[in-house]
């Protein structure tokens, strides 16, 4: 890897650290051929994502749609100026990436900027692309071009996506309602959320969790601890939301601990270890 590159996948890493702490933890759990491709990915979807949530008094539809031509651009030529843009190309073209998926993520993010509630196909349409694509660009990656594993596993993928991001709506509520005026879940009165709301949208989640281990259990080896510690610290924190009131859910956000997280964590590498992931 030259220099260039190398810079590149760093400036994807260094975001991925700022950003989250949680998938910097678990990134650091793959296999070292795994890393840099996960934080170009995940560069590359919260620097979209910053676009629509963050950059306010400015044009943010121009600047996804800059955005949107300037990643098809770079994927086209296989090189960008643009750091977080060149390590995504190259992951995007390395692994065979869909430009489908791309499009449906950069899709969804736009949709951010032209709709505050969504009916029951517009929220599907909207967890598909802003999550569930992006559990698949990483599959991509995880199945090393093995096209038969990767089609055995999309369902799977799909679904861990669908409930990182269904737990985040929910973690969410107060900022996406106030802040941004959002709300993302199908015909639920948030100026009323009541216990019976939460326990079905949580219910949902549990469906969507239990079908995702399934998945991960079959990942290969090099990447399994990776996204197997993401699962663990999402479903803590899915646990403590479902101990939390509807009420108090609406009031403050939900998170795990550092602390927390890093106990998590050494308790699933004790689980590899003992082979029982």
């Amino acid at each position: 890897m030259n220099l260039f590159d190398e810079t590149c996948f760093e400036c994807s890493k260094l975001i991925t650290t700022k950003y989250s702490t949680s998938f910097s933890m678990g990134i650091n759990a793959f296999e070292k051929r795994f890393r840099y491709p996960v934080y170009a990915i995940y560069g590359f979807v919260r620097y979209a994502d910053e676009i629509v949530d963050t950059f306010y008094g400015h044009d943010q539809r121009q600047l996804i749609d800059d955005f949107r031509n300037e990643t098809f651009k770079a994927i086209d030529l296989g090189i960008s100026t643009n750091p977080v843009l060149h390590s995504f190309q190259q992951v995007v073209n390395r692994y065979g990436i869909e430009k489908k998926l791309i499009d449906a993520f950069l899709n969804s993010m736009k949709m951010d900027l032209d709709k505050t509630a969504y009916d029951g196909d517009g929220y599907k349409a909207y967890i598909y692309g802003s999550a569930e694509v992006v559990g698949l660009m990483c599959l991509r990656v995880f199945c090393e071009n093995d096209c038969t594993l990767y089609e055995q596993l999309i369902s799977k993928a799909r679904s861990l996506g669908s409930a990182f991001q269904k737990i985040n709506f929910l973690r969410d509520i107060k900022s996406d309602y106030e802040d941004r005026g959002r709300t993302y879940f199908p015909e639920v009165d948030f100026s009323n959320f009541t216990e019976q709301d939460k326990n079905f949208i949580e219910t949902d989640i549990k469906k969507d969790f239990d079908d995702a281990l399934e998945g991960i259990k079959l990942l290969p080896r090099g990447s399994r601890l990776g996204v197997y510690v993401a699962y663990v610290y999402y479903l803590q924190l899915f646990k403590k939301i479902r101990r939390t009131t509807a009420n108090t859910i609406m009031q403050k956000r939900i998170r795990v601990s550092d602390t927390h997280k890093l106990s998590l964590y050494f308790k699933a590498v004790l689980h590899q270890k003992l082979n029982v992931i």
